[in-house]
């Protein structure tokens, strides 16, 4: 293969995505039928260097986000140099695997129909609109809308009668299945965009596309999807749209817990918490301020660690996607292991596993309210902005739009929900006020009587709770060190096997003693939780997740007092898979935001 210094880096020019918005389905282009065609122009300067593109990117970077245009999957001397990960090579993409690296396989194909001329596939550019279109709480909806959702569902759902038409339901549902169970490959490694910083724009991309299509099936440019707004008590139960029998929008694999009004656990882990409903929505608002404010005072504990091409998946994700996005995903979804009939058992199907939970409507309305956090988060302030390494900004991904065309898509281009043509209606957000007062414990814990750290880890399984001493890296800080840098509790190597429903919580300044059914506590630091995914390369031998789980402290010792201590107290409650969790280290550091 010629090398990238003698290629010569190409643009597209193609028809405006803001075209024939409205055209029936039986115009529009499908894959096998009514070629588009697209122009390619290959210029290189006189030297033989070719050119940056115009967001200043490295051209050895944009070859690899062509998705295949230079069989970028074979171009393995480029993947040790750090860079975004590319649009995925559709050559690359094969069959998925509900757990990987053991299967079973998911038994139908979930990849795209490929375009007829893959290698010129555009970079999207948003049409032009009027009004915004304002994506409403799901609990609040009248009759017309929900008949107006119920219509382009079942629409779109018609669609499947067509097996390789894009906008059909299956398809889109299998978006999810071929990004997140193993179907693509980036160069030699699997793609994968949970747990990490692609979390949040991947998901915005996605319902950004979905939102359209629907609303163009009943030829209303002003759809827009509705939000589970499960942040708020009035949200905190499986929205009643979703729970109309033979509706398009009812999906008979949820777990039958969702039903007659049951309040959702945003910390769910498999196993029901036998408390109030009172209770029960105080540790839910407790849950919410600590992964939005307390948790997340910088963006990269927000959104996720850094994921570039040639790096292994699941580096480690942010705070909502670890909680509430993924408890809610297993409070939906079948419980793992029961009976779907004709001796089936269940992996958690539909919203409890990736690979179906786009099979679900009500997935939509989840990560509706999931995307809105990612709003709210920055209307907070401080240093909540978004990320601004670029090799975040220029990550890609490829979806088709409402009219069958395909495209890819930068991150770079969705941090602005407005300028992509959608807002959230507001609603009143209670955890913003909701920061935990009460305390479990009078007073500081003796660490004296506990062992350190040292002593501890490796700790080969959280099989029951553990209680540990742990030194700081500095007291007694004063308000501009605390503002330059924050205090980090770091657990490092987290293994476990991930196909399996994990969660542990974290307590400072608390014993083996402590309430864990009560999270509205000073003491509650934050939450491990862990939904059944694919992990690992293709060469992986195991299916065994190792992660690094970071919780921001300052907040908490401030509450409690200990900002003079040099040693603290901390203990973990195992609340599922703890025999399965194992742990190599813990520390806590000071890190730059």
């Amino acid at each position: 293969m010629a090398s990238s210094s003698t290629i010569p880096l190409c643009t597209t020019t193609t028809p405006s995505s803001s075209s024939s918005f409205f055209a029936k389905p039986s115009q529009l282009f499908l894959h096998g039928r009514n070629k588009q065609s697209f122009k390619v122009s290959c210029n290189a300067n006189n030297t033989g260097e070719h050119d940056k593109n115009p967001d200043g990117v490295d051209r050895r970077n944009v070859l690899l986000g062509l998705g295949g245009l230079y069989g970028a999957a074979n171009l393995a001397p480029l993947t040790a140099t750090a860079s975004p990960i590319p649009s995925p090579p559709l050559n690359s993409c094969s069959t998925a695997l509900i757990n990987f690296p053991q299967g079973p396989p998911v038994p139908y194909s979930c990849c795209p129909p490929k375009p007829d001329d893959m290698d010129s596939v555009p970079y999207y550019k948003f049409p032009s609109m009027t009004k915004l279109r304002m994506r409403p709480p799901a609990h609040a909806v009248d009759e017309e809308y929900i008949a107006k959702y119920q219509l382009a569902t079942s629409r779109m759902r018609a669609l499947d009668k067509d097996p390789f038409d894009p906008l059909g339901f299956k398809q889109q549902a299998n978006i999810h299945c071929a990004y997140c169970n193993g179907a693509y490959m980036i160069g030699d490694k699997k793609l994968q965009v949970h747990e990490s910083w692609l979390f949040f724009p991947f998901h915005r991309w996605y319902l950004y596309f979905y939102e359209r299509i629907l609303g163009s099936l009943i030829n209303d440019p002003t759809f827009a999807l509705p939000y589970w707004n499960w942040d708020h008590p009035k949200g905190m139960r499986l929205p009643p749209m979703f729970d109309i029998e033979g509706s398009s929008l009812y999906d008979a694999r949820r777990n039958p817990h969702v039903r007659n009004g049951t309040i959702i656990d945003l910390g769910f882990f498999g196993d029901e918490v036998q408390t109030t409903q009172l209770q029960q929505m105080t540790n839910n608002l407790t849950l919410m301020y600590r992964q939005m404010i307390t948790n997340a005072p910088c963006p990269l504990l927000f959104f996720g660690q850094p994921y570039r091409l040639g790096s292994d998946i699941d580096p480690g994700q942010g705070t909502i996607e670890n909680i509430p996005h993924t408890p809610v995903h297993i409070w939906t979804g079948t419980v793992r292991g029961s009976d779907l009939g004709n001796g089936v058992s269940s992996f958690g199907e539909d919203m409890g596993n990736f690979y179906s939970a786009g099979l679900d409507p009500v997935f939509y309305c989840h990560h509706g309210n999931v995307d809105r956090m990612w709003n709210e988060w920055k209307q907070i302030g401080g240093k909540r902005r978004d990320i601004s390494d670029k090799d975040w900004l220029n990550s890609e991904f490829f979806f088709y739009d409402e009219n069958r065309n395909p495209w890819r898509v930068k991150v770079r281009d969705c941090l602005d929900s407005k300028k992509m043509g959608y807002d959230y209606a507001p609603m009143p957000t209670p955890w913003r006020n909701f920061k935990p007062i009460r305390k479990a414990t009078s007073g500081k814990v003796s660490t004296g009587s506990l062992p350190p750290a040292s002593k501890v880890f490796p700790l080969a399984k959280l099989d029951r709770a553990i209680s540990f001493s742990i030194n700081r890296p500095a007291s007694s800080r004063t308000s501009q060190e605390k503002n330059e840098q924050e205090e980090i509790l770091t657990f490092n190597h987290v293994k476990y096997d991930n196909m399996e429903y994990i969660r542990f919580d974290v307590f400072l300044n608390a014993d083996k003693t402590v309430n864990a059914d009560e999270l509205d506590k000073v003491e509650f630091a934050g939450s491990y939780t862990s939904l059944p995914h694919v992990h690992g390369d293709n060469n992986t031998a195991s299916h065994g997740a190792d992660v690094t789980f970071q919780l921001a402290i300052t907040e908490l010792l401030e509450d409690i007092g200990l900002e003079d201590e040099d040693t603290i107290a901390i203990t973990l409650v195992p609340k599922k898979g703890g025999e399965l969790i194992s742990i190599e280290g813990v520390e806590i550091k000071l890190v730059d935001c």
